[in-house]
This record gives structure tokens, C-alpha cells and sequence, in this order.
């Protein structure tokens, strides 16, 4: 049977990672600091690898730390560091190496033998952080988010809660592999059972205090008047052990129907290609709980360390991301009286444009960002922006009364949301997207992965607007040419065209050799697949006139 057949099926036991070796690889091969595939390297969610190829070993994990460490002595950040870490099988060992070299280097570490989501940390730095000026908390989380078993990550949060800007993660890359040519030269560690016996090593219950504060966030006794049946699939992830404390906290009728924890995820359906991967916006990751979807008025799933959301319902099983990113706007907008009138939305680039019709139904600003939540933190930490969410599945948004509750995504909130929308409402989710489609089109969303040289790739992310000659894009005039975004005037790293009907973005790939294009219309399958041609012919042109076609 292909890859492709079996998308969606269960893992067969030769697919199952070798936790085992995987563990012993992450400890024994030492990775050449001269080949850039086995150097540190921050892309959009941190430093992701395997200990396998060399990508993601101890030597990474002990000179990102001690980098991190330099980062807070530079910048006078003299309070907690939070340390969460998900379930993948390298995020178990990574923590340990980063509480002997956090622990050595004499800064004050709040652990968990528990799992703990990625939201869960950015809460608990914020509300640290809340009304104190100086020795302020900020925070790692140890997670590959939605990536294979045998993959492992590593991010840094700052004193905002939110995932470290790439100025900050520029510089700690460059340390950690100045640190890595050296041999680990300036590391400074101690054991782990001497790293736990430290004074300023301590235990923390992450999850009541996040927990009791979700009540700030939805309206539980809406939930609890509608009686709302509520199906939850960890999927395996850092929140397995928080949905049972949720429903017991806020009286909610909440079934948890897997509560495997397991680091070859075994027990998760395949993915489009064949590949055990936990993207609870993946249709086929997601059959399980699409399977269930009439047991339950609202459903929903959360990747391993729970920074993204799947929704599934009634009416239209597994909804796609930008759908329900549209729907939320729309609800939170209307049912949130204590908000600011004139908050932003934010989204990103390649994200659907069945965004902005809402927005600007809502008589709202809409602040279009790059790729990446790390765009949205400013806005959600000072309370301008109300809502910020992207195509992947991940966003956050205010408290009730309009203060910032995560500054990175919140799958958690994401999910629960999706429950009080249905109380409120007595529509889902799926079918609120209808009638939004009703009033506003029916947008195509997809996008095409094209192979792609270092050479092509880098003429891409320099583009300017001047090298587009096209005027039209699939039969309508163009009325935008971005390569900057406009919500923030930063890089989009790429390129964006539009018309009235349809749009496309073209970005190529940081980590492989591929550039992608996404595309929506608003017409149909047929002009959809226009789009997609003249953005292929556009960028042949391009190629073409800097001599890299071919």
C-alpha cells in the first residue's frame, strides 16, 4: 500500500520510531558545527531536529541554554525562567540538559514533572510579570509542536509571554554556535540530581493556575446553561493531563476520548503522505475524532504541545482553520462588550481574505502580518490587538475584559471557544461559516509546494514589487503588489498579488528546497487553478530575468 493510500489509517508497527535509539543518538552523536544542517538554527517555532542526523543533540540543547543564559545577563532578566516541555520522546531529555546548564548558571528554574502546553507558559510569565518592573520571569518551551515522533524543539519566550523576535533569536543562534565550534567552551553544568537539589531549582503546578483563570477568558456558564456535550482528543499532547482537570474546575460535560500518552504516537491515524505527524488540522490526522463527531455537540483536538486547534462538527466535520479563524472573529467581536471599540485584528499574509470581509463588516482594522504568531505578540501584550490568528491553526485572544491572557497560540481557549460560540449561538461553528459565506462568497484556499534552488529560493525573498510586469492576475486587474506586510510594514520574505477576486503568496522555504504558493478565489475551482497558473508563469518570468530558470 503507498504513502498516499494510507493517509488516515493506523501507523503500522515498522513505522513506529526507535525511542530507545533516538535517545542514545540524542546523547552520543556530537554534531559538526560546520555543516549548516547540523548548526543551531531558529526558524519560525525555534531550533526543531532530530538527535538521528545530527540535527538535535545534547551539544545544541547545552549551547542554546547557555546562549539564553548570556541573552538574560545582557538584558538584566533576573526573574524565573519557566520551563515546559510536550510529549514528544527528545523533549524529555532536552529538559533535563537545560536544567543542568540553567541550574549551573545560578538562574532560578520553575519546573513540572507534568507535560505542559505551550500557552501554559506564556500565561504563567505573564501573570508573573503582571505589575512587577523588574526581575521578571520569561520562559522555554521543548516541543517540535506538530512535527514527527522523532523530531525534537526548542523555543524561547520572553518577559512578554510571547515567542522570542528574531533579532533576539538572531542573537542567540549566533552565540550557541559560536559556543558549538568551541566545543562547548564556556558551558557552564552541573548533574541533574544536583541540578534539582539547587535552591533555585523549583517544582510548579502549572496547571491549576491556568486552569481557575480560564474562567476570565470563556464564558463557562454559558457552557454550563446549554448543557453543551463537549468530545476532547489530546492527540497524545501536553494537555492530556489538563481536559479532566477543566471539566472538573468549571462543571463541564467534557469526555476525553484518548488518553494515551505514548512517544511513538502509535495510536495516531496517518497523514496526507503517509507520515505519523499530530496536525490536528490534517483531515486524515483527524479521522478518529471526525469518526465521533455525532457523539458529541462540539468536538475538538489539540497537536502535542497544544499551541494549535482542530474543531470538529455536526455539521460539517473537521472545519479548515481559516474557516473557524473566521467565525471566532465574527463571534468574539459581538459577544465581547467590556473589549476596546477600536482593537485590531490580526492576521497573516496567507491567511484567507474571508478574514478581512469580516473585519470590515465589523468596522474594524485589520493588521496583516508575515508568517509567524511572533508578529502578534506587541499587539496581544498591550491590549490593541484583540484577536491575532494564522492559517496553521494557532491563535489567542483577550481576556473579557480586554486584557492580554497568552501572548503565544492558545489551541486550549481556541477549543472552548468553539463550545461557547455553540451555547451562545445554538449554531456550530461549520454552520455559522455557511452563512458567513452567504453574506460575503464562497472562498477556494489551497496551496502548491514547487521544488526550488538556494538561488531561486534567496531571488524570492528579496523580491520587490517593481520586478512584477503582470497587470492582470487570472482575467482581473491587480490592485496589490506586497512583498512588505501592511500591518507592520516588516518582510513578508516573499510575495503578494491581488485582485478583487483572488490573491496568491508565494514564500519559499527556509529549511528545504521548495518555495510555496498559496492562493484563494473567490470565484471558483477553475479560477483558483488560474491564479495558481499566472502565479507559477509570474515567478518563471522572474527566475528567468535573474538567469535561474532551469
Amino acid at each position: 500500500m503507498s504513502a498516499v493510500e494510507m493517509a488516515g489509517k493506523p501507523a503500522t508497527p515498522n513505522m513506529l520510531a526507535n525511542i530507545p535509539r533516538l535517545i542514545s543518538d540524542y546523547y552520543t552523536i556530537h554534531p559538526d558545527a560546520e555543516k549548516i544542517e547540523q548548526s543551531v538554527s531558529f526558524g519560525t517555532s525555534g531550533h526543531r531536529g532530530t538527535s538521528s542526523n545530527g540535527s538535535f543533540n545534547e551539544d545544541h540543547i547545552a549551547a542554546i541554554c547557555q546562549a539564553i543564559c548570556m541573552y538574560r545577563q545582557e538584558q538584566n532578566i533576573t526573574g524565573p525562567l519557566f520551563i515546559g516541555k510536550d510529549t514528544h520522546a527528545l523533549s524529555e531529555a532536552a529538559e533535563r540538559t537545560a536544567i543542568e546548564v540553567f541550574a549551573a548558571n545560578g538562574v532560578e528554574i520553575r519546573i513540572s514533572e507534568e507535560y505542559t502546553p505551550t500557552p501554559v507558559i506564556s500565561h504563567a510569565i505573564l501573570t508573573y510579570n503582571q505589575g512587577r518592573d523588574s526581575g521578571l520571569a520569561d520562559g522555554v518551551v521543548i516541543t517540535p509542536s506538530h512535527n514527527p515522533p522523532e523530531d525534537g524543539g526548542f523555543k524561547y519566550n520572553l518577559i512578554n509571554g510571547g515567542p522570542a523576535d528574531s533579532e533576539t533569536t538572531g542573537i542567540i543562534q549566533d552565540w550557541a554556535n559560536e559556543i558549538l565550534q568551541k566545543d562547548l567552551e564556556g558551558v557552564k553544568r552541573m548533574s541533574l540530581a544536583e541540578a534539582l537539589q539547587a535552591e533555585t531549582t523549583q517544582e510548579y503546578d502549572y496547571v491549576l493556575p491556568y486552569v481557575r483563570d480560564l474562567e476570565n477568558v470563556i464564558d463557562f456558564n454559558a457552557i454550563r446553561a446549554a448543557k453543551v456535550k463537549i468530545g476532547v482528543d489530546p492527540m497524545g499532547g501536553a494537555a492530556a493531563n489538563y481536559w479532566d482537570v477543566i471539566a472538573d474546575v468549571h462543571k463541564l460535560d467534557l469526555t476525553v476520548v484518548n488518553s494515551h500518552v505514548d512517544p511513538t504516537f502509535s495510536f495516531m491515524s496517518l497523514d496526507h503522505d503517509g507520515k505519523i505527524r499530530m496536525d490536528c488540522s490534517s483531515p486524515y490526522v483527524m479521522t478518529g475524532l471526525i469518526g465521533l463527531k455525532d457523539d458529541f455537540d462540539i468536538a475538538f483536538g489539540n497537536d502535542p504541545d497544544v499551541d494549535r486547534h482542530g474543531i470538529v462538527t455536526r455539521s460539517s466535520g473537521l472545519l479548515n482553520p481559516n474557516h473557524y479563524l473566521a467565525v471566532a472573529i465574527w463571534y468574539l467581536f459581538r459577544n465581547r462588550p467590556n473589549w476596546r471599540k477600536d482593537l485590531k485584528i490580526g492576521k497573516t499574509l496567507v491567511s484567507s481574505s474571508m478574514i478581512d470581509r469580516v473585519v470590515n463588516d465589523l468596522g474594524l482594522d485589520l493588521s496583516e502580518v508575515p508568517v509567524g504568531f511572533k508578529w502578534f505578540v506587541d499587539g496581544l501584550y498591550d491590549g490593541s490587538y484583540g484577536f491575532g490568528g494564522e492559517e496553521s491553526a494557532g491563535a489567542s485572544f483577550l481576556r473579557k475584559d480586554g486584557t492580554v491572557w497568552s501572548t503565544d497560540k492558545d489551541g486550549i481557549i481556541l477549543g472552548l471557544l468553539a463550545a461557547e460560540i455553540l451555547a451562545k449561538t445554538q449554531r456550530d461553528p461549520g454552520e455559522i461559516y455557511q452563512k458567513l459565506t452567504e453574506n460575503f462568497g464562497n472562498p477556494l484556499y489551497s496551496r502548491n509546494d514547487m521544488p526550488g534552488s538556494l538561488e531561486q529560493r534567496n531571488i524570492l525573498k528579496n523580491l520587490t514589487p517593481e520586478a512584477i510586469t503582470a497587470s492582470t492576475l487570472a482575467g482581473d486587474e491587480i490592485t496589490s503588489i506586497l512583498t512588505r506586510a501592511p500591518g507592520n510594514d516588516a518582510a513578508i520574505g516573499g510575495l503578494k498579488v491581488s485582485s478583487q477576486n483572488g490573491w496568491f503568496v508565494i514564500r519559499p522555504s527556509g529549511t528545504e528546497d521548495k518555495y510555496k504558493i498559496y492562493a484563494e478565489s473567490f470565484v471558483d475551482e477553475n479560477h483558483l487553478e488560474k491564479i495558481f497558473a499566472d502565479a507559477r508563469e509570474i515567478v518563471t518570468a522572474v527566475f528567468k530575468e535573474n538567469g535561474v530558470i532551469g
